[in-house]
């Protein structure tokens, strides 16, 4: 959560969890530039996996929508969430877990970026944690919605930034034993 006595520009101490919001079956058939987007949130777990913990899975409506794409959910290590309300911040079991676990900071993707992804994303930092936006790695069935989307959320707040730079950030440095593993989930 932010520091409201440290108004910089800085990130917060990190205790990070990356959300995946709604990839399922049935959502991501019509969006846009979907190849890639599975791409980069596969990237981004993958890398995930090896430099956090925190890994959030929600599903809207499962037994309408279906389930996550099965490719993208790991074997384990993830906390996987049924909602029917659009923003995850609404599921108290999810708040409650953040605060246990003390995450201040939420890497978010996923679809639709205007209405799940949107509607967590200012539920959240209304309640005072910090956002980042992967671009790249979220998506809605229309461009203009997507764009417009972004926008609003970082009017509120919200940082943007792209899959490769977020997998850097969280790596840090090229000293680390995992930076091996972590390049080659870039170059993939």
């Amino acid at each position: 959560m932010k520091d409201n006595e440290n108004s910089s520009q800085k990130l917060s101490p990190k205790v990070n969890a990356l959300l995946i919001i709604d990839i399922q079956e049935k959502i991501i058939g019509p969006v846009f530039n979907k190849d890639s987007i599975i791409k980069n949130i596969k990237k981004l777990i993958n890398a995930y996996q090896i430099l956090e913990e925190n890994l959030f899975f929600s599903e809207q409506n499962p037994s309408k929508l279906g389930i996550t794409i099965p490719e993208l959910l790991p074997k384990d290590g993830f906390k996987k969430i049924e909602k029917m309300e659009f923003s995850l911040a609404n599921i108290q079991e999810f708040i409650k877990e953040l605060e246990n676990k003390k995450i201040t900071n939420l890497i978010v993707c996923g679809i639709e970026t205007h209405i799940c992804v949107q509607q967590t994303v200012l539920d959240c930092l209304q309640k005072g944690f910090e956002v980042i936006l992967i671009s790249d790695a979220m998506s809605s069935r229309n461009r203009v919605d997507h764009e417009i989307a972004l926008k609003r959320m970082i009017q509120m707040g919200a940082i943007l930034t792209t899959t490769e730079s977020i997998i850097f950030e969280l790596c840090k440095t090229a000293d680390r034993k995992e930076f091996k593993e972590i390049r080659n989930i870039i170059k993939s």
